[in-house]
């Protein structure tokens, strides 16, 4: 009797500890999920969710007339100030704008500083390689500035002389060329200066220190010519047709979703109303 009890006993004890392995140690495929769940969750914000989460789209911007500037009334105003705005007003978010060295605007861009580029930035395919850009929505020219009273002819008058444009700009490319572009054969054979800022272009030309400036046709027409304070000035050449657009992180989907609000406001004419108000020209 006694030896039939130890065994039952013993049976007993074997079966509890069975039961007690099994809780403790669960096998790994049951676990698995419950591991990988955070890591697939961190994985799935995108750019947009980023931007929404912080309720705020930070907007890089250099001084530049009649895209991002300060009025006479101190108001900061622009077309793509106020095009920035309502277009954060329709995805949700509050723009935030913070003025940036151009020469250094993809570092910040890819770095978080800023979400966005946002300031009369002329397409090109080796900017479209490499961050998110929006669909052209405007059109500009790279332009010849000189003073009124300059003999001009074509580029082949500034050979030889002292041209300057704002580093990093498509004005400084038609000057010194790059990967995708090659350079205007005669600018090529100018005394380049590059400068931080476009307006730093006509301030050298006004001054005499430089003979001409490359530089958008948009900010040009706005700062030159009678009534403004570059009244000396003129534009004497167009070297180059182009459009602009608005640069986001590569891959970012905030892109597509300002994109649509383009199309949005191409179609219930606030965009075309917009340009009016600044003398532009919408892209094609």
């Amino acid at each position: 009797m006694k030896r039939l009890i130890a065994l039952a006993l013993a049976l007993v004890l074997s079966l509890a500890l069975a039961a007690c392995g099994s809780s403790a140690a669960p096998s790994p495929s049951a676990s698995a999920p419950a591991e990988s769940a955070p890591a697939e969750s961190a994985s799935a914000e995108s750019d947009l969710d980023y931007v929404k989460g912080k309720g705020a789209l930070v907007i890089g911007y250099t001084v530049y007339a009649p895209m991002n500037y300060t009025d006479d009334n101190g108001e900061f105003t622009g077309f793509d100030t106020e095009l920035a705005k309502a277009v954060c007003e329709r995805l949700g978010v509050e723009p935030q704008f913070q003025e940036i060295v151009w020469e250094t605007k993809e570092i910040e861009l890819a770095g978080k500083t800023i979400d966005c580029i946002w300031n009369g930035m002329t397409l090109d395919p080796e900017r479209e390689a490499n961050m998110a850009c929006t669909v052209p929505y405007v059109k500009n020219a790279q332009v010849v500035v000189m003073k009124a009273d300059a003999d001009y002819a074509d580029t082949s008058s500034l050979i030889g002389k002292s041209v300057c444009a704002e580093v990093g700009s498509a004005g400084e490319t038609q000057i010194l060329g790059n990967e995708e572009t090659k350079p205007d054969a005669n600018l090529a054979q100018a005394d380049y200066v590059g400068k931080s800022v476009q307006t730093d272009c006509l301030m050298e030309v006004a001054a005499g220190t430089c003979d001409a400036a490359v530089l958008d046709m948009t900010l040009a027409n706005a700062m030159i010519g009678e009534g403004t304070d570059y009244a000396g000035l003129k534009i004497v050449d167009e070297l180059a047709v182009e459009n602009y657009g608005v640069a986001f992180r590569q891959g970012s989907d905030v892109r597509d979703a300002v994109n649509e609000i383009f199309a949005e406001m191409v179609a219930d004419g606030s965009l075309g109303a917009l340009a009016d108000k600044y003398g532009l020209e919408l892209a094609d």
